[in-house]
């Protein structure tokens, strides 16, 4: 860890709140984006990561990890908070209408359509752990840390919601 990001990280277990900003400023977009891919819905997930940040800068003085651990940590906040967010909204959507009416409803459309549609009817956790390693691109020792499980849990993981997604789109295994 840089210097610079040492010394936030020391502000920031003391209450620098300003410390604590600047911690997570970078980590925002895959917040976002990890909220986004649980929750499928562009206010929720802002939500999700408000509430994210707000836990984190409640929880800082007790994080114990370094940079890495960091990134790990937040996530973990994140998908917590955007999977209690499913629980208590109890929503699932299908968007065909909106898919097709926004697009000429040509053959990608449908696909992607097909897409979001398997991809919405696998699990929470089969989504967040192909959302963490395809959409964010994190490697899979991240991947298992934020899912609290061992690194060949997650690959299993990984393995297993990409099944499940081409089993639902109707594709053979490669």
């Amino acid at each position: 860890m840089e210097g610079r990001a040492l010394d936030d990280l020391e502000a920031a277990r003391a209450g620098d709140r300003e410390a604590v900003a600047r911690l997570l400023e970078p980590l925002l977009d895959p917040a976002y984006r990890l909220a986004l891919a649980i929750l499928r819905r562009p206010e929720a997930a802002q939500d999700a990561v408000q509430d994210s940040c707000l836990n984190a800068l409640r929880a800082i003085p007790r994080f114990r990890g370094g940079d890495a651990d960091l990134r790990a940590w937040f996530l973990t906040i994140v998908r917590n908070a955007s999977r209690s967010q499913t629980r208590l909204r109890f929503w699932r959507w299908t968007q065909l209408h909106d898919d097709l009416s926004a697009g000429d409803g040509t053959e990608s459309a449908l696909r992607n359509h097909d897409l979001r549609h398997a991809l919405s009817r696998l699990g929470d956790g089969q989504r967040t752990a192909l959302a963490l390693f395809y959409y964010l691109d994190l490697p899979m020792e991240e991947v298992a840390r934020v899912l609290g499980v061992s690194e060949p849990a997650a690959r299993s993981r990984v393995y297993r919601a990409v099944a499940a997604l081409r089993s639902r789109l109707g594709e053979e295994e490669p």
